[in-house]
């Protein structure tokens, strides 16, 4: 992790600050940025988010799918808090703080874009930022990529469904054409042509060329997200400054969906006899977001102004900090996690050895 990335929290901060400024002294300019649009897509947003999108698939290599049989008890697990739990999970804590604890609180023409937002932000697992958590939880390697490569596989498949299915009970209208539109634009072809830039760097120069390459684009996939925040709380600075709670409202869900499923996950990892490298990143996995892709599509789907787009970000404000938290907590428990392994192969061996003497 660089220097500017251990400090993305920080970065983060100074953008949220910078974005309210300039919407506030600067109105016209963010209305002209937010009326070129196609669609309902943003032109400008749809450029930054292939910005930010494409140099972190670039990292992945889809032939690591062949790895997914040596760890299939942590891909299981992963794959069942990804798709089985976390959205829903999200869906329902969404409805019971947003849509009705906190409803008093917040404007009521936005409880649903809200509770939409969350659903967005959890409906798509992390494909970049879990390979900092992973090495940083000394996990293993070839299961997190192949981890990563198959969530982007059915991703493809999958989110639309999802989140044409928990906006529906959430009482929101789907704009299928533009939800297809944004899978299309932010997941089908980022990744196509993420993996023609790979092919055609390995082919040119080898694994020194793509590493070269990979670390020339990553602060530009950075400042990419960083302008968009300003983009994007540039058009939501006024309803920031005259509601400042609405953030720490919004994060209450997030923080709590995260450390749910981050728990979950672990624990069934260590049930089903997984190895602690496998767990960590597994646990990490199912609990952090892809949150370029829940910017776009909340952008897309409802706007610059919506409470929606201010949902995702207030996601990519806390994932930083909270993540560290995370890796913090499978690091220290570690030996708690591996004492239950020791125990199982000590019973095993008993169990050996005494059918060995019958």
């Amino acid at each position: 992790m660089s220097t500017f990335e251990r400090y993305l929290t920080l970065w983060v901060f100074l953008c949220i600050v910078a974005g309210v400024a300039l919407g506030h002294f600067f109105p016209g300019v963010f209305h002209l940025v937010g009326s070129a649009e196609i669609a309902k897509v943003n032109l400008p947003v749809a450029v930054l988010i292939w910005l930010m999108i494409i140099p972190m698939l670039v990292k992945i290599d889809f032939e690591a799918l062949s790895q997914v049989a040596e760890h299939w008890r942590g891909i299981g697990v992963t794959l069942f808090i990804n798709w089985a739990v976390k959205p829903f999970s999200m869906g329902l804590l969404g409805w019971l703080f947003i849509g009705w604890l906190f409803k008093a609180y917040l404007p009521a023409d936005q409880i649903d874009s809200y509770i939409a937002g969350l659903i967005l932000l959890a409906a798509a697992p992390c494909t970049a930022m879990v390979f900092v958590w992973s090495n940083l939880s000394n996990g293993e390697p070839h299961f997190t990529l192949s981890q990563v490569a198959l969530n982007d596989v059915i991703m493809v498949i999958a989110f639309a469904p999802i989140v044409g299915l928990l906006l529906g009970l959430s009482a929101i209208t789907v704009p299928w054409q533009t939800l297809l539109l944004s899978v299309a634009l932010y997941i089908v072809v980022p990744v196509i042509a993420a993996q023609i830039i790979r092919r055609s760097t390995l082919m040119r120069g080898g694994q020194s060329a793509l590493d070269a390459l990979l670390s020339s684009l990553q602060p530009l996939s950075l400042v990419a997200l960083l302008t968009t925040l300003v983009l994007l709380f540039g058009f939501q600075g006024e309803q920031i400054l005259a509601q400042p709670l609405v953030i720490a409202m919004l994060a209450v869900p997030i923080l709590i969906q995260v450390y749910f499923n981050a728990g979950l996950a672990y624990l069934l990892n260590r049930a089903t006899g997984e190895a602690h490298c496998v767990a960590a990143p597994s646990a990490l996995i199912g609990a952090s977001n892809f949150f370029e892709l829940a910017v776009a599509a909340a952008i897309s789907l409802f706007g610059f102004h919506s409470g929606a787009a201010l949902a995702t970000v207030v996601g990519v404000l806390i994932e930083v900090p909270v993540m560290l938290t995370v890796v913090r907590i499978v690091n220290a428990t570690r030996g708690w996690y591996e004492a239950r392994s020791v125990v199982q192969r000590r019973v095993a061996a008993d169990g050996a050895r005494e059918k060995a003497i019958v």
